[in-house]
C-alpha cells in the first residue's frame, strides 16, 4: 500500500473527518506512542500518524491472512516451530499439576513446599517459552514481538510474564504469606488459560486458512 493512501494531498488524511471523539483519539495517540517505544511501526503501512494506530491493526487483521505465502513457508521450515510444539504442551501439563497442588494448599494448608516448587517450574517454562517463542517470530515474521498476526496474543503474554514475575519476586523477597502469595500465582494461572486459549484459537485459524488456501485452484500463468 503506498503511502498516498494514507496521506493523500499533503499528508492530510481524510480519514480523520468524521472523528468527534477527543477522548478515543487521546487513546489511539497515547497507545501508538507507548507501541512505538517497545516495537517501532509495527505495519507497512503505518506512516507515523498515532491517532491511526489503533484502525490500522483492526482493518490489518480484517484483510491481512494469518501468513503469507513467504511467512508460512519460513514458518513451516524453521525448528523453532517444534520447540514451541514441544514446549506449549509440556508448559500446559505442568501448569494442571501445578493448579492442583496449588489448590490442594490453599484447601487444606499442607503441601506448601510442593506446590510453590510446581509454581517455579510453571514459571521457568513461561521464560522458556516467551524466550524461543521471540526467536520464532522473528525468523518467521521479521520482529521479536508484536508481529501484527500475533499481536494482541503477545500483548496478553506480557501480562501474564508480569504475574509470574510478581509471584516470583514475592518468593524471593519473602512478601506476604504462602497462601498471598499463591494468590499472585493463581491470578497469573487465570491469565495464561486465557492467553493458551489466544493461540489455541490462532492455530485453528491457521489450519482453516492453510486448508483454504491448498483447496484453492492454481492460477493461471500468463501467455
Amino acid at each position: 500500500m503506498s503511502s498516498s493512501a494514507i496521506h493523500p494531498q499533503g499528508g492530510q488524511n481524510d480519514r480523520h473527518k468524521g472523528i468527534s471523539d477527543p477522548g478515543r483519539n487521546l487513546v489511539d495517540r497515547l497507545f501508538g506512542a507507548a507501541l512505538d517505544a517497545v516495537a517501532p511501526c509495527p505495519w507497512s503501512a503505518h506512516t507515523g500518524d498515532h491517532r491511526l494506530t489503533l484502525r490500522s491493526l483492526r482493518a490489518m487483521r480484517a484483510s491481512r491472512p494469518l501468513y503469507t505465502p513467504e511467512e508460512r513457508a519460513r514458518r513451516d521450515s524453521t525448528p523453532w516451530t517444534l520447540v514451541q510444539g514441544i514446549l506449549a504442551p509440556i508448559q500446559f501439563i505442568a501448569f494442571g499439576i501445578s493448579f492442583v497442588l496449588v489448590l490442594r494448599y490453599l484447601w487444606t494448608g499442607e503441601g506448601a513446599t510442593a506446590a510453590t516448587v510446581s509454581i517455579l517450574v510453571k514459571t521457568g517454562l513461561l521464560y522458556l517459552i516467551m524466550v524461543t517463542g521471540a526467536v520464532w517470530e522473528k525468523v518467521v515474521f521479521g520482529r521479536y514481538l508484536f508481529a501484527p498476526a500475533f499481536f494482541w496474543e503477545d500483548v496478553f503474554s506480557m501480562l501474564v510474564l508480569a504475574l509470574h514475575t510478581a509471584y516470583l519476586a514475592a518468593v524471593l523477597a519473602g512478601w506476604g504469606t504462602p497462601a498471598e502469595q499463591m494468590a499472585i500465582a493463581l491470578a497469573a494461572y487465570a491469565a495464561y488459560v486465557i492467553n493458551a486459549f489466544q493461540f489455541v484459537w490462532k492455530l485453528r485459524q491457521a489450519r482453516l486458512e492453510g486448508d483454504r488456501t491448498a483447496q484453492s485452484p492454481p492460477q493461471a500463468m500468463p501467455a
